[in-house]
């Protein structure tokens, strides 16, 4: 069975690591993570490898988006066996960005419409598609046109018919920047640090288009859904802008609020260190962070 430990990848005759960029239409998808009896992006992708590899084969994701999440920018490792990699490479023996096109076209064939393997790269040392990541970019987009959203997006645009003040929304979401613990925003999860660094909340309309672009070096349970929801209500005048701020006060989930439908959320991109950085940051995001003070 291949297994991945999130030990640095070898290919001396061990396993070799390789990094996957995906792209998925959430939809039909009980999330990331593989689920008894669920259909799940990891389940689908790793029983399209295991057909080509002819092994068990375990992804691992830098985000596990949640049921209905899209993503255009996922990013995932696998690691295999060295002595399988000549087969499943073919006759290709390039040792450039085209030693794995013909995977890339295999793979297009054993998986469904709602699911891609955009690209796939040897994988630096100590690369780990969780641990090595410096932060996570999502996007989660409205349309507030009269007739609602446009048919050809009707799975990852949400409609909203309520006024919304903009630029309330901005002030909200920028006294939420910073090391925080979001317990307030989070799903509790047992065991699991709230803790996040969000380094990015912004909105922008362009047209009936508003979009709310989010990024932190990682994510709890439903935080972005929850942040999102949240200063709608700011949006909307139910709240006020000072609200947002003082739910950082709470040590659990805040009931004040209901989240954002998953439909309108998508994973955009994932950033990474510099190859030599990779064991580092590993080291950095494994590190055990306390509850900073609240403002």
């Amino acid at each position: 069975m291949v297994t991945s430990d999130n030990k640095p990848a070898i290919s001396d005759g061990g396993l070799v690591r390789l990094r996957l960029d995906i792209a998925y239409d959430g939809t039909g998808f009980a999330g990331w993570a593989a689920q008894v009896g669920q259909r799940t992006v990891a389940g689908v992708l790793g029983e399209a490898f295991t057909t080509i590899v002819r092994e068990p084969v375990s992804l691992h994701a830098a985000g596990r988006t949640d049921a209905g999440v899209h993503a255009t920018g996922q990013v995932a490792h696998i690691d295999i066996p060295a002595t399988q990699l000549p087969g499943i490479l073919g006759r290709s023996r390039r040792a450039d960005a085209l030693e794995f096109d013909l995977l890339i076209r295999r793979l297009s064939r054993f998986l469904p419409n709602d699911v891609r393997v955009l690209d796939i790269s040897r994988a630096p040392a100590h690369f780990d598609a969780r641990f090595s990541a410096l932060r996570r970019h999502y996007e989660y987009r409205f349309s507030t046109a009269l007739f609602g959203v446009l048919p050809l997006e009707r799975h990852d645009v949400v409609g909203w018919h309520h006024p919304l003040n903009v630029d309330a929304m901005n002030e909200a979401s920028r006294n939420l920047l910073g090391l925080r613990d979001f317990a307030a925003f989070c799903r509790h999860r047992e065991g699991a640090t709230t803790i996040r660094e969000l380094q990015r909340f912004d909105w922008a309309a362009d047209g009936p288009r508003l979009t709310a672009r989010v990024s932190a070096d990682a994510f709890c349970w439903s935080m972005v859904r929850s942040l999102v929801g949240a200063v709608l209500a700011v949006g909307e005048g139910r709240r006020s802008v000072q609200w947002c701020a003082d739910l950082l006060k709470n040590e659990r989930r805040s009931s004040d609020f209901a989240a954002a439908p998953a439909r309108g959320l998508t994973l955009v991109g994932v950033d990474y260190p510099p190859d030599n950085q990779m064991a580092a940051r590993v080291l950095i995001t494994r590190d055990i962070r306390v509850r900073p003070a609240v403002d």
